[in-house]
């Protein structure tokens, strides 16, 4: 996804290419839910406000925060922010720590210091000092760690509609959250901050935005939330490691010259996300055998 959505943005800013994605995705979702489950399944049962609330952290901040501040870190922005997305399972470790105040274990934590220090790696390129001297560009980072934390958040609140088919939730946030995320790039346009983009620059990202709406937004949105649902947290986020393996290979398959500390980072996140995963998929086992 990021290294063709890099493609895409040196024709058209990263505001009107979430909004002009997400409103195709929003029309596909629509007919399908339409023809799937009916006119009944429009029916927000009363959420309406939390599958806003969801919808415009999914659909708004994530791609604004994550495509705008990729953009601007130029090459490595592809890589940084594939793997500022693998770093999801850790933040929603914290996430949840902060809501329930249950307070993960000692070799979770520990997973997540690990997670952290590879993060640390692939953005300063193994230069620590640039911590301390300003040698970061902060504001794209921090960007993109925003959209990070919009996703977990969507999809740790996707658990509160577990009696939902995914078609349905994909739907109603992306119904809300695509119209929030267009009104803030018309908002943005009249006041004169962004500029509508050329039909021509459009017609010339035609296939990637095909990619970017068909598969990695409509097919990727249904594929990931039915996949929670189907397999669990736990397991569902360990896939997330395919997203800086992917992002790697196309990346120097396109000339980008990996860096022994990216590689070092790179790994030390997939480490620590399959460590994790073991340690919980052991308490979870040694819960249900002791269970009284």
């Amino acid at each position: 996804m990021f290294p063709i959505a890099e493609s895409a943005l040196h024709h058209i800013d990263p505001f009107w290419f979430s909004g002009i994605r997400y409103s195709a995705v929003v029309v596909l979702l629509v007919l399908l839910l339409a023809w799937k489950e009916g006119k009944k399944a429009f029916r927000t049962e009363g959420h309406g406000m939390k599958l806003w609330g969801l919808g415009t952290l999914a659909f708004m901040v994530y791609n604004f925060g994550v495509f705008w501040g990729q953009h601007q870190l130029g090459k490595s922005g592809v890589l940084l922010a594939s793997i500022m997305e693998s770093f999801m399972p850790m933040i929603a470790v914290l996430l949840v720590w902060s809501l329930t105040r249950k307070r993960p274990n000692i070799r979770t934590l520990g997973c997540v210091a690990v997670a952290f220090i590879g993060v640390l790696f692939v953005v300063t390129k193994g230069e620590f000092t640039a911590l301390a001297n300003g040698g970061l560009q902060l504001l794209p980072l921090l960007s993109v760690f925003a959209g990070v934390i919009g996703w977990v958040v969507f999809s740790v609140g996707s658990g509160q509609f577990s009696g939902w088919s995914a078609l349905r939730f994909a739907t109603l946030t992306c119904i809300y959250g695509g119209a929030t995320t267009m009104a803030a790039v018309l908002g943005l346009t009249l006041v004169g901050i962004l500029d509508v983009p050329e039909a021509s620059e459009v017609v010339r990202i035609i296939p990637e935005m095909l990619f970017m709406i068909v598969v990695a937004g409509l097919i990727a949105l249904l594929s990931w939330i039915q996949g929670i649902q189907h397999l669990n947290s736990v397991n569902g986020m360990l896939f997330i490691n395919f997203v800086p393996a992917t992002t790697f290979v196309i990346s120097v398959i396109q000339g980008y010259t990996v860096s022994a500390a990216e590689i070092i980072g790179s790994l030390l996140i997939v480490g620590a996300l399959i460590a994790n995963n073991l340690i919980m998929r052991r308490e979870a086992a040694i819960s249900h055998t002791y269970r009284p």
